[in-house]
């Protein structure tokens, strides 16, 4: 299936693209993805969701062909963004469905902006990044050394990190190519933002009932991260697949939709 890719101009100065499926009048749901990468990392769940949901799978700020800011990668800026897009769509409000670094910009949108999110699905969601102890060892020995261009056997070795099961190889192919679009100076602030603007303090604020999506193979967001964050939002519950890693909608996303549309089914409105 293709895509048309568009890009919107958002009020806080940002261009970012996204594609869009479903009908107009569906239900709003916004695709945030993970570190690094773009809408595409979404492209094997899109056609597993039904027409009735209005899918936005999105590009963020720093990322793929979107803006890239010198400063402003700190996660209220990303949440900005997000709120932004609402906006330019003509949406009051959206179901958020985030993966690992997203789920983090999914969750400060739900604290600064709690009228606008119908609901949570976070994918690999994250909670605290400096409790896990290999997060700051990898600033160090890996990322603060980052620099231009980029290395696309790091960005091959990175993105095969992330996943237990295989990634269909012209989807790991995009996975390696859209990370190479965004400049080291651009790596380094997102990873500082992950490492170090914490907002874990704050979650107790959300009120968007939350579905947690863990693969028990997921060695990037920690069991213990999905325990904090159903103990810190009151409206959660935590689903995990045995057989899977950290990237539920690269490895079984099919399932993965049927749960995002069960989870949207059961709520009011």
């Amino acid at each position: 299936m293709t895509y048309d890719v568009k890009s919107v101009e958002l009020s806080t100065g940002m261009t970012l693209q996204y594609v869009e499926r479903g009908e107009r009048s569906g239900v709003p749901v916004l695709l945030l993805p993970g570190a690094y990468d773009a809408w595409n990392s979404y492209v094997l769940l899109l056609p597993h969701l039904p027409d009735w949901i209005r899918a936005f799978a999105l590009t963020l700020r720093g990322h793929g062909d979107a803006s890239k800011p010198e400063t402003g990668y700190g996660f209220r800026d990303f949440a900005a963004d997000i709120v932004a897009f609402m906006d330019a769509q003509d949406l009051e409000s959206a179901f958020l469905i985030a993966h690992s670094f997203g789920t983090l910009v999914a969750t400060r949108c739900a604290i600064d902006a709690p009228e606008r999110v119908r609901g949570l699905v976070l994918i690999g969601g994250l909670y605290r990044v400096a409790d896990i102890p290999s997060e700051d060892e990898f600033w160090q020995t890996v990322m603060s050394p980052l620099e231009d261009p980029v290395d696309p056997e790091f960005v091959r070795e990175l993105q095969s990190s992330v996943a237990f099961r295989p990634v269909p190889e012209p989807l790991f192919e995009t996975l390696v190519r859209e990370p190479l679009k965004i400049p080291a100076r651009v790596w380094k602030a997102v990873y500082r933002t992950i490492l170090e603007d914490d907002h874990s303090g704050e979650l107790r604020k959300i009120t968007a009932s939350t579905l947690l999506v863990w693969g028990a193979h997921d060695d990037d967001a920690p069991r213990d991260q999905q325990d904090s964050l159903l103990a810190a939002i009151e409206d959660s519950r935590l689903i995990v697949y045995d057989d899977v890693g950290h990237s539920a909608h690269w490895e079984v996303p099919e399932r993965l939709a049927n749960d995002l549309v069960a989870f949207v089914e059961g709520l009011p409105g």
